[in-house]
């Protein structure tokens, strides 16, 4: 059975008003029309509204609150092929429902999600989905207040403290690193993000640093090296690599900076897999059409956004119990023609 979810203990324009010392009409006109309101007064309103974390409902007044079909999905970038896949499954499921997507980027920047939340709930979204586990406090309590449900997709966590669907990427740093090593390499770089807020880039390095652990293996530190997910830094960096202390393996945290190292070694003329293996993570469009094919592991993003819009929608419409809960869904290790082993 649906049931009206309910938006309360948020703070609404009455709070508003008595904090900033003005009438319930001032404030009404200082959010539709400001030009009315002196400047100010403005100001004593808005700080009232940001200290009390007030969300204004931009569709109050025509929808009465009825859902407004409406689901906001939050990703990193998209600029990436497979986020694309996301989105396009997530949207895609969604219009199954009848439903739509209100679709933003935080641009790897989780302070970013703070106003993109605060624009999305002036919209009166029915749920929300975000890439990852790692948020600032502040939106998961604006959302939190007004019974929004949360999902989170993309990083699977058994313990996750949000609902979330997504796959282990300590699994995925594991999995390709385990693979160089049975191929008989020792001398291995690890060409990771930075991985402050960014749990997905963490787990992946936390796996492969327990393989490499489990192996025995003794890394020195200057092989482990931050580069961001940008194929032209990615090619900078290995380029330098190659030229100062070439490793006989590259370990990469992502297809983009796995596509960086492989041009890099073109540029070198450095025959991968011959002198050098590269392997990634993602299996991005594209992956397996490079000369030669990517070593990686896919993440199926389609399946994970298709079942994030069923759970989303499953939430929003009948009171989901908002308990944490996890769906994990595996991985796929695709051995291509950029690895080899040594002789």
């Amino acid at each position: 059975m649906k049931r009206k979810r309910s938006r309360k203990g948020a703070p609404g324009i009455v709070e508003v008003a008595a904090r900033a010392g003005v009438s319930i009409a001032t404030v009404s006109r200082a959010f539709n029309e400001p030009e009315k309101v002196r400047g100010p007064t403005r100001v004593r309103i808005e700080e009232a509204a940001n200290d009390l974390g007030y969300i204004r409902d931009r569709m109050a007044g025509t929808l009465h609150n009825r859902f407004s079909g409406t689901i906001g999905l939050i990703v990193p970038t998209i600029d990436n092929a497979i986020f694309a896949e996301l989105i396009e499954s997530f949207s895609a499921r969604l219009l199954d429902h009848d439903r739509t997507t209100l679709i933003a980027s935080n641009g790897y920047d989780l302070a970013q999600e703070v106003p993109i939340v605060r624009s999305l709930l002036e919209r009166r979204i029915d749920g929300i989905a975000l890439v990852g586990l790692d948020h600032e406090e502040v939106p998961l309590t604006m959302l939190s207040q007004r019974d929004v449900p949360i999902i989170s997709i993309w990083n699977y966590q058994q313990d996750a403290t949000i609902p979330c669907i997504g796959s282990d990427n300590h699994q995925a740093g594991s999995i390709v690193t385990e693979h160089i090593l049975n191929l008989g390499h020792k001398d291995i770089a690890f060409l990771f993000p930075e991985t402050t807020n960014n749990d997905r880039a963490r787990n992946r390095r936390e796996g492969a640093m327990r393989a490499i652990a489990a192996s025995g293996l003794n890394l020195p530190e200057e092989r482990i090296i931050t580069c961001g997910y940008n194929i032209e830094t990615a090619k900078r960096i290995t380029r330098q690599l190659l030229n100062d202390n070439p490793p006989t393996a590259i370990i990469c945290g992502n297809d983009v900076i796995a596509r960086g190292a492989i041009y890099a070694c073109h540029a070198e003329n450095i025959p991968v897999p011959e002198k050098i293996s590269i392997v990634g993570i993602g299996d991005f469009t594209g992956s397996s059409s490079m000369e030669p094919g990517l070593t990686t592991v896919r993440f199926h993003a389609r399946k994970i956004g298709k079942l994030a819009a069923d759970v989303i929608v499953n939430m929003s419409e009948t009171g989901f119990d908002p308990s944490p809960f996890s769906q994990k869904v595996d991985l796929s290790f695709y051995d291509r023609g950029s690895t080899r082993r040594l002789n």
